[in-house]
């Protein structure tokens, strides 16, 4: 695990977006395409935002991939779809074409859609191990990420693929990888910022025994992949190290 903590928001995005241009080049030039997982909710907002603008020469987009960690059980023209957050701030901005991003169906049942975006996301690997290239995930102030929530039943899935579950705590299914699957992923980064996320932060990756029902955000251990975590000051605030 790699701990990299930054004074301000925009020092840890610009690190960030080296870290991701680094991987996508290395992967377009080893295998001619980037498999990228967006993750969603407010925090990554700007950063695909800088994505799209200052940084957008320094990737050839038209090799990249696209999908999603999670999804809400919102249809896509909600505003809380996380697809329609990174449709404005990244894809159409950089003109993605339609067939190198992989939404979630949330017109369907969230079973349903779970089943259908597994399909997809195996038909794009051409039914050879789903190996991601980068995750990116952000982390809650209870310590869930993706869609694994505390005590939830997502938790206990063993298998590499994406799943559905409802969150009591939200009163709402969501759609989500399991941890397996984020687990076979070449890199997986934790954007994570705010002091309301401090005492989660401590929990995951300082608790000096696992509890993976209470922090959900310690299922993430790579099987052959590195995990890193951009923390500002204040996620990092009550961190002994």
């Amino acid at each position: 695990m790699n701990l990299l903590i930054y004074k301000t928001q925009s020092e840890l995005f610009e690190d960030l977006i080296d870290y991701i241009v680094t991987i996508a080049n290395q992967s377009i030039a080893e295998n001619d395409c980037f498999n990228f997982v967006l993750t969603g909710g407010n925090s990554p907002k700007a950063l695909y935002e800088l994505l799209a603008t200052t940084y957008r020469d320094k990737i050839d987009w038209s090799k990249v991939y696209f999908f999603f960690g999670d999804e809400r059980n919102v249809l896509p023209n909600h505003e809380s779809y996380n697809g329609l957050m990174a449709k404005r701030a990244i894809l159409d901005p950089l003109n993605i074409a339609a067939d190198h991003i992989f939404y979630v169906d949330t017109t369907l049942a969230p079973e349903k859609a779970a089943i259908e975006y597994n399909k997809a996301i195996s038909a794009h690997f051409s039914g050879a191990d789903i190996i991601f290239d980068l995750i990116l995930l952000g982390m809650g102030d209870d310590a869930h990420t993706a869609s694994l929530f505390p005590g939830t039943s997502i938790l206990d899935n063993k298998e590499v693929e994406v799943d559905s579950v409802f969150v009591e705590k939200l009163s709402t299914y969501r759609i989500s990888f399991t941890a397996p699957l984020i687990n076979k992923a070449k890199n997986i980064a934790f954007l994570v910022f705010g002091e309301t996320k401090a005492q989660a932060v401590k929990h995951v990756i300082e608790a000096p025994k696992k509890n993976t029902k209470l922090y959900p955000s310690q299922l993430v251990n790579p099987v052959d992949g590195s995990v890193t975590w951009f923390l500002d000051d204040a996620a990092a605030s009550l961190l002994d190290s």
